[in-house]
């Protein structure tokens, strides 16, 4: 895939249909238990397709005609039980990809014990692997290598926001690459934050950490509690009407990043609820465009 988009790129002939999944790891997955695939796809009539039980992670970039430097890698929500995969990852990249952003939909793996030896470290090895994958090939999609980014929605954006607070070490204990994890911005929308009960997605907690998760675990997968001065910068957005996810899990990151003097944007809407995706009907503004405008101030 990388000699295709270098040629393309090469002869300017790539467009938003230049794209292909590949395996996330060249070779085998790390934290995986010898299973068959358990993977299936439901194809919703609202919403596209969703995808449960991820046990082998894939991306899939989406290449612009003409790069403009910028990556993201979109993170789908889905309570860490499934990834909404089209409303939440392909439909954003396509958006992405028209205004030249290079865009890169993660299937991550969903977290579970009968596919993975340590489940709570397997969405954030493969964010990670991720960033690390996009890094090395910067220069093969036109992009910069201190402009990648990682965006994430719902459970989806617990993992970008893990992703941009546990950055000083590999999740995997036998990774060798030194390759930079650390994503230079991260965008949260509708995102879990905390796994303290008062504030959580239960959901998501459980099926990360479980149900009888320690006290050490709800502060360690808790992201608010993770920020420190070397945090990338964030960009938020939540409905404060979210039944589903409360909307003082963003105010949280936001304030963790005020006190420690991380550049911070978010954007509140009355109305919206939870899952909106690219387009909250409650409103005619549209957190895309205000995401793109924050973008290019960095």
């Amino acid at each position: 895939m990388k000699l295709l988009i270098t040629l393309l790129l090469a002869m300017g002939l790539t467009t938003a249909s230049a794209q292909r999944a590949q395996p996330l790891y060249p070779g085998a997955v790390p934290n995986a238990r010898a299973v068959p695939d358990p993977e299936t796809i439901v194809d919703r009539e609202v919403g596209g397709r969703a995808i449960n039980n991820v046990a082998v992670p894939e991306l899939t970039a989406y290449v612009p005609d003409h790069p403009n430097g910028r990556a993201v890698i979109i993170c789908p929500g889905g309570g860490y039980a499934r990834l909404a995969y089209d409303k939440e990852g392909v439909w954003v990249a396509e958006r992405l990809v028209a205004d030249s952003v290079t865009a890169f939909v993660l299937k991550y793996r969903i977290p579970q014990d009968e596919t993975n030896v340590d489940r709570s470290l397997a969405p954030l090895m493969d964010a990670q692997q991720a960033i690390r994958s996009v890094r090395r090939s910067a220069a093969e999609y036109g992009i910069d290598p201190g402009k990648i980014g990682i965006m994430g929605f719902s459970a989806g954006g617990h993992l970008a926001a893990t992703a941009a607070t546990r950055f000083s070490r590999p999740a995997d204990p036998t990774e060798t690459d030194t390759t930079s994890v650390r994503p230079d911005f991260a965008a949260l929308i509708y995102p879990v934050i905390s796994m303290d009960s008062a504030l959580t997605h239960q959901g998501s907690r459980d099926n990360l950490i479980g149900a009888e998760a320690t006290e050490a675990d709800v502060l360690r997968f808790s992201t608010d509690r993770q920020v420190t001065d070397q945090s990338p910068p964030a960009f938020l957005v939540h409905a404060a009407d979210d039944g589903a996810v409360p909307v003082g899990n963003s105010i949280a990151y936001y304030e963790a990043c005020v006190a420690h003097s991380v550049s911070a944007e978010m954007h509140l809407y009355a109305h919206g609820g939870h899952g909106f995706g690219l387009k909250n009907p409650t409103t005619p503004d549209d957190w895309m465009e205000r995401f793109l405008n924050w973008m290019r101030t960095l």
